[in-house]
């Protein structure tokens, strides 16, 4: 089910904006897939993939804390496993990137994926800063878009179920003396040590620079895609960080953001003005592009990772 319902999601997403297309506005998406200029999609590639370097080298700076120095190698290429992962099993990723670790270096499972969740809780309170931003720039137009694509009735089903899980599961952890529960509680200290690494840091600063400069590398990545497309090169700064905003929350609703993110995409930038088949195939572009890069890098990390690590896996 975890697989399915979201992969069910973003097939319908894309049924349901492909049949509601006419015959003149399918052969126009195809013209503007034809038109655009790769070269600026090349480009937003090679920052998103910078990106992922980065994320790489910033991790040591929380593995340092726990006694563990990684290769720089074996880190960007755990993470390019990751990314492959999630396209195919939702969250799973940050499982592999832990499991890796362990395998070819030595970190043991539960204090490097203390750290991937640390890494994870920072980047969250950075998505939650654009969203901010975005909320402050066009607050109107954006509640707007969110109450029309979301029913009401369905939004409050979302925050209450939120906020259930978020008081039941602890409650869970503190009085429950059943067997799975200690494990639990095993496998949570283990996640705390990880998780605090990053208050045992000598290197916040740097750990901090890293941070804004990989979401500083996504963002840069989503604008120069922008020139793709003539219909998208001239967008307001406003409607760049919401977009923005809302694209990179879909990957939460779907693997990898499949059929939600062109979907999401095309929904926002149909609200400031853009055209729908603009839109569309922009998301489009955006998502196979990164998906692609993705893909490549993925599946030749899972090639070289055992080649490059043969020595420590002999001994």
């Amino acid at each position: 089910m975890q697989i399915a319902i979201p992969l069910g999601l973003g097939f319908f997403l894309i049924w349901y904006i492909y049949q509601s297309f006419t015959a003149q506005q399918l052969a126009e998406t195809k013209k503007y897939f034809a038109n655009a200029n790769y070269g600026f999609v090349l480009l937003s590639v090679v920052f998103s993939v910078l990106s992922h370097l980065s994320r790489s080298y910033r991790w040591n700076f929380m593995l340092e804390p726990l006694g563990y120095k990684t290769k720089l190698a074996n880190n960007f290429m755990a993470v390019s496993v990751a990314y492959l992962m999630n396209i195919f099993i939702p969250k799973s990723g940050e499982v592999s990137r832990g499991i890796i670790l362990d395998k070819y270096e030595g970190v043991p499972f539960q204090k490097g994926f203390g750290t991937i969740i640390s890494e994870r809780v920072v980047d969250l309170l950075f998505l939650l800063f654009f969203t901010a931003l975005a909320l402050v720039i066009k607050f109107d137009v954006l509640y707007d878009y969110v109450i029309e694509s979301i029913p009401p009735s369905l939004l409050y089903i979302i925050i209450f179920g939120i906020v259930l899980m978020g008081v039941s599961i602890p409650l869970y952890i503190k009085f429950s003396q059943s067997n799975i529960n200690k494990k639990i509680k095993s496998f949570v200290i283990g996640l705390k040590e990880g998780v605090f690494s990053i208050l045992k840091m000598k290197k916040k600063g740097a750990f901090l620079f890293h941070t804004f400069i990989i979401w500083g590398l996504y963002l840069l990545s989503f604008y120069t895609a922008l020139h793709a497309l003539p219909g998208t090169t001239n967008i307001p700064f406003g409607t760049i960080i919401i977009t923005f905003v809302v694209g990179s929350f879909t990957f939460a609703f779907t693997n990898s953001g499949f059929g939600t993110y062109p979907a999401a995409v095309a929904g926002i930038l149909t609200v400031f003005g853009v055209a729908k088949t603009v839109g569309v195939a922009f998301g489009w572009i955006v998502w196979i592009s990164n998906i692609s890069s993705i893909v490549f890098f993925g599946v030749l990390s899972l090639v070289i990772l055992p080649i490059y690590n043969r020595k420590r896996l002999k001994l």
